[in-house]
């Protein structure tokens, strides 16, 4: 089960770095970046309960808030640059 869900993953993280490179707008490769950075996170989670280390999950919670203050930053900027 564990290896499905991570071919998931990896479909997932593969089509946001095509759509993260070939987006044609900013806003494509915003939603993009939050879908790896989504992607990465449950690889980790995934990780944290097979081998029941909860090292990682502090980098969890680091890893939200940058994913979460850059899409708000970069929302303002596309909102101000219009």
């Amino acid at each position: 089960m564990i290896y499905i869900a991570n071919a998931g993953l990896l479909v997932a993280a593969v089509a946001a770095i095509f759509r993260l490179v070939r987006g044609p707008t900013m806003a494509d490769r915003v939603i993009a970046l939050d879908l790896l950075l989504v992607s990465l996170m449950t690889a980790i989670v995934i990780d944290a309960v097979v081998t029941g280390d909860t090292v990682l999950l502090n980098l969890l919670v680091v890893i939200a808030i940058i994913g979460f203050t850059a899409t708000v930053a970069v929302a303002r900027f596309m909102e101000n640059s219009r």
